[in-house]
Order: structure tokens, then C-alpha cells, then sequence
């Protein structure tokens, strides 16, 4: 059996329609500010460029992934202040996503994997409704969990700090602008213990936490470390697709 296109917006119906893939994946991002010295579509660059290597390493090792377009908006109510982060509700996400899902299950793909690239997206609860709905066996990841960020970078921050910059330095070196542009990412903390403790959670109102857009400093970013962190982090997921590609879901529990 021969290799199946890993990319769909890159692949022809011929090789899709032959394909028998076993697995979609759909990488979801944002579009928002990323401090000064990243592009608005950070995230967007980020869970598809790893997917994307994911779903190559996969295939090569004989899974059958498909990597379906990015989806470019994600959730942004703690930013709307700031211009053209563009904002979709949950609710709109749950629709948007049922009916890809939908799309997967009419074309025979048994399997689902919703590879996220934005903290402010949240799709478990998502997942738990349609799952009843649909044949399709549904999970996501978030690619920045996958491998601990602390093992590669001195600080890796939380949004636009080293580890993002490091990796976007690896994927989109074009995209990154001087590290002598960017702030330095500094976090305003809450006063109220239960959220600075982070056991009690509520939205950050983005705008008063950062005054650069950015949580985590970036200058020690570079290339090498973000190079080095993608490929244990896409070979990660390269091997959970495997598994995923070959194996049954229904039978995973021992």
C-alpha cells in the first residue's frame, strides 16, 4: 500500500480518494497579537507546522493521516480590546466543529484528533457531546503539552516567550522579527490568592496582565532550542497516530 498524502490542502482527489485513512486531524489556532516581535498567526503556524511533521513521520511508519486545513479563529473573549484578534465563542467553535466531523464520518475516517495550538481554546466539553452523536472516535491534544517546555528552555512562558519564539524561530524564521523588538513579557500576578495560586481560574483580561501582549520573556529564544524542541515533540505524536491509525479505540482499555 502506497504512502497517503499527509497534507489535504496540498493532496488531489485521486490520492484522497484511495487513501483509506484511518485518522483526521484538524489543527485549530488563533489569530491575535503575539508581543512585538511575532506575527498574528503564530498559533496558526505552530499546530500546522508540527501536524504537519507529526503526520509525515506517522505515514512514513505506515499510520494513514490526514491533516485537514487549519482552522485560522479561535476563542479571543479576553482580547477583544485588541485590534483584529478575531474572536470566535465557544458556541460557534461546537458548530463549526460538528460539522467537520460530520465531513469526516461521510468520507469513512474512523478516527478524529483535534490538534489545538491556542490556550484560550477549550474543546473538551465539545468533544464529550458530539462523541455520542457520532461513530467517529473523538480526542484532542495541545501540542505545547505534549513534551514539558522546561526540559528545553530556561523559562519557555506562556504566550510569545521563549519556548513560542524558539519554535517559530525553527518554522517560520521569516515571520520572526529582532528579539531587540520585543518586550520582555512580563506578567501582571493577581492579588487574589486562590487565582494567583492558579486553583481558582477566571478569564485574564489580557490588556491588564501584559502590557506588550506577550506572558514570558523571549530573548533567550533561538532557533537550535525550538528545532530541537519540534522534533521530540512531533515525533511524540508521530508514534500516538500510529498506534492511534492501527489500533481500535473501542479496545484500548486493559
Amino acid at each position: 500500500m502506497t504512502t497517503p498524502p499527509s497534507i489535504l490542502a496540498d493532496a488531489h482527489w485521486p490520492a484522497v480518494a484511495s487513501a483509506n485513512y484511518e485518522v483526521a486531524v484538524l489543527p485549530w489556532g488563533a489569530t491575535e497579537p503575539h508581543n512585538r516581535h511575532l506575527p498574528y498567526a503564530t498559533d496558526n503556524f505552530e499546530c500546522n507546522g508540527i501536524a504537519a511533521a507529526a503526520a509525515s513521520r506517522a505515514n512514513a511508519r505506515g499510520a494513514r493521516v490526514v491533516v485537514l486545513p487549519t482552522v485560522p479563529f479561535g476563542v479571543q473573549t479576553g482580547q477583544l480590546d485588541l485590534p483584529l484578534a478575531i474572536n470566535l465563542n465557544p458556541s460557534t467553535q461546537a458548530r463549526v466543529l460538528a460539522d467537520v466531523i460530520a465531513s469526516v464520518e461521510r468520507a469513512g475516517v474512523r478516527k478524529f484528533v483535534l490538534f489545538n495550538g491556542h490556550g484560550g481554546n477549550d474543546f473538551k466539553q465539545m468533544l464529550r457531546e458530539l462523541q455520542p452523536a457520532t461513530p467517529v472516535f473523538l480526542c484532542s491534544l495541545n501540542w505545547w503539552q505534549v513534551v514539558d517546555g522546561r526540559d528545553y528552555f530556561d523559562e519557555p512562558g506562556d504566550h510569545a516567550g521563549e519556548l513560542e519564539t524558539s519554535v517559530m524561530m525553527h518554522l517560520r524564521p521569516q515571520a520572526v522579527r529582532p528579539l531587540s523588538e520585543a518586550g520582555n513579557g512580563a506578567e501582571k500576578q493577581p492579588t487574589m490568592t486562590g487565582f494567583r495560586e492558579r486553583w481558582a481560574w477566571t478569564q485574564r483580561p489580557w490588556s491588564t496582565v501584559s502590557a506588550d501582549t506577550g506572558i514570558g520573556d523571549p530573548r533567550a529564544a533561538t532557533a537550535g532550542k525550538g528545532e530541537r524542541y519540534v522534533d521530540v515533540v512531533a515525533d511524540r505524536i508521530a508514534q500516538f497516530l500510529v498506534e492511534l491509525s492501527r489500533g481500535d479505540p473501542a479496545a484500548m482499555y486493559e
